[in-house]
């Protein structure tokens, strides 16, 4: 895949990104109850992350939205900690490295915003995103951090910034 360029959301993305999500849900076969399928704001990503110390970011391919990833406060946690959220790439975005680059310029940020450290929760099945995680640094945690209502999400890990 040629001409993938990595920015921020704009508010005519939203469509785009909260379809993206809901097909990769889907594909990998996902629960939609207790994870980031339920959370109210899928359809309306701009407003999120528009936030203070919040960012999204997509993967524009051709015109075409193929990957998104954003960072946000953790929600009723540490405020010098952050998640990186929402991380989705449809089949032939992956394996790219573009995972890297998405992950590696939503770190920049929450170093920039102030943020120590980095939390993420994820599914155990997706073994290619938690090495993809692995190799930037994050490590593995017993329990889970904050409160973000993604209680089908068992796997929890953190970087330090």
């Amino acid at each position: 895949m040629e001409n993938w360029i990595i920015r921020e959301i704009k508010k005519e993305d939203n469509q785009a990104v909260a379809q993206l999500i809901r097909c990769v849900f889907d594909e990998m076969e996902i629960p939609k109850t207790g994870t980031a399928y339920e959370d109210l704001y899928l359809d309306l990503m701009f407003e999120q992350y528009s936030k203070p110390q919040s960012v999204y970011f997509v993967v524009e391919n051709e015109g075409e939205i193929v990957g998104c990833c954003g960072i946000a406060p953790l929600e009723n946690g540490d405020p010098k900690i952050c998640e990186l959220q929402k991380m989705y790439f449809l089949p032939k975005t992956r394996r790219l490295g573009i995972g890297s680059k998405m992950i590696e310029k939503c770190l920049e940020h929450a170093k920039n915003f102030g943020f120590e450290k980095c939390y993420l929760e994820t599914m155990p099945f997706m073994h290619a995103a938690q090495k993809l995680y692995k190799k930037s640094g994050f490590v593995y945690l017993e329990a889970s951090l904050g409160c973000t209502g993604h209680n089908s999400c068992p796997v929890w890990m953190l970087k330090e910034l």
